[in-house]
């Protein structure tokens, strides 16, 4: 097991860079760069991020000139040396091969330099946010697998039955339902938006958390995760639970399972003795992109709807504003997390089903 942790701890580092670079062109090759945006500010125009979504920023910063050379030339004869100063100032005086490799080199020591507009370290901005998306994702994704596993084998049992049909109809409901749309309802109606004002509505803790015990401030934490949490879970649960009756159900009808019974062994004996470990591995296999799915994109609109500041919406605005540097930041971290919760995902193989061994694979 060990030789097949190295040899995947060291596929990850071709597979970052691989990964870096690709994204690196394709955000060079996006019209709307800082360069571009510190020009527009100082002719005058907005460059927001609402602007940037409605078209009208790009329209205006497509007016910027160039020169034959491909130099900026402002649309307004700004002076040619401020430009400099500004194409120096975010490190755009050099060819974008070289800063690549400075990028690459950085990052192999940590350092992700600095937001061009947040005025401050890429990695303490990370470090800020990360909680965020952490208490989202994970407490998330734990509950929806508690749920969704469990419903899945009782669904997969009782086939057929009332319980699989007003189940599956409750989990397409919930399916169905747009997080974002529910979250918006549930301000409405518990977080004093017209009705009830039980739940909080900004943060994850209050403005008092620091001066309450440990049993407080671990409540306190909690009440403030309930609607976020329950938005993401209502819409994420049904595909793994439907997942989880089919690969049950499929194994069910398989030889094995009637010659264990033929032998004497009690259904229950059948379903965790033989049936469970087999029917386990597709639901382990997706774990890894559900869990990076929720961390990093799905909590996009419930961070900004409940107020959350965590990474999805960090990484947002700065793809908007062409913040590069915490663009590829977040992506190196984001990237990073997603191949070691997939090396997790393996290793979680083979406690499921202990026959499995990587290591003997040619």
């Amino acid at each position: 097991m060990m030789d097949y942790i190295l040899r995947r701890a060291f596929l990850m580092i071709p597979t970052l860079f691989g990964i870096m670079l690709l994204n690196f062109i394709i955000i060079q090759a996006a019209p709307g760069g800082p360069v571009e945006q510190m020009i527009a500010k100082l002719e005058g125009f907005d460059t927001s991020a609402i602007s940037r979504i409605s078209g009208s920023s790009n329209a205006e910063m497509q007016q910027l000139s160039f020169d034959e050379s491909g130099e900026y030339r402002g649309r307004r004869g700004l002076d040619p040396e401020l430009i400099k100063e500004i194409e120096t100032l975010y490190g755009f005086d050099k060819p974008a091969h070289e800063r690549f490799i400075q990028m690459i080199g950085n990052y192999l020591s940590l350092e992700f330099g600095d937001s061009f507009f947040r005025d401050a370290k890429v990695l303490d901005l990370i470090k800020e946010k990360l909680p965020v998306s952490i208490s989202l994702g994970l407490w998330s994704t734990l509950l929806i697998y508690l749920i969704s596993i469990p419903l899945g084998i009782r669904k997969a049992i009782r086939h057929g039955s009332r319980f699989d049909i007003w189940s599956s109809a409750i989990v397409t409901t919930g399916y169905a339902i747009p997080s974002f749309l529910l979250a918006i309802l549930l301000i409405v109606l518990l977080a004093g938006g017209s009705y009830w004002n039980i739940f909080p509505l900004r943060g994850l803790t209050s403005d008092h958390f620091d001066s309450l015990s440990w049993p407080g401030k671990i409540t306190d934490y909690l009440w403030h995760m309930v609607l976020p949490i329950f938005c993401m879970v209502i819409s994420g649960f049904a595909t793994l639970t439907m997942l989880t009756k089919n690969a049950f159900l499929d194994e069910i009808h398989r030889q094995y399972v009637q010659t264990a019974r033929a032998k004497g062994l009690d259904d229950k004996g059948v379903l965790y003795g033989h049936i469970f470990r087999n029917a386990m591995l597709i639901v382990i296999s997706g774990f890894p992109a559900a869990l990076v799915g929720i961390l990093l994109t799905s909590s996009l609109l419930i961070e900004i709807i409940f107020s959350l500041d965590g990474l999805g919406l960090l990484s947002y605005e700065a793809a908007i504003n062409r913040d590069y540097p915490v663009v590829f930041g977040s992506l190196f971290i984001f990237t990073l997390i997603g191949m070691i919760v997939k090396l997790l995902g393996d290793l979680a193989y083979m406690l499921v089903d202990p026959r499995i061994d990587f290591d003997a694979r040619d």
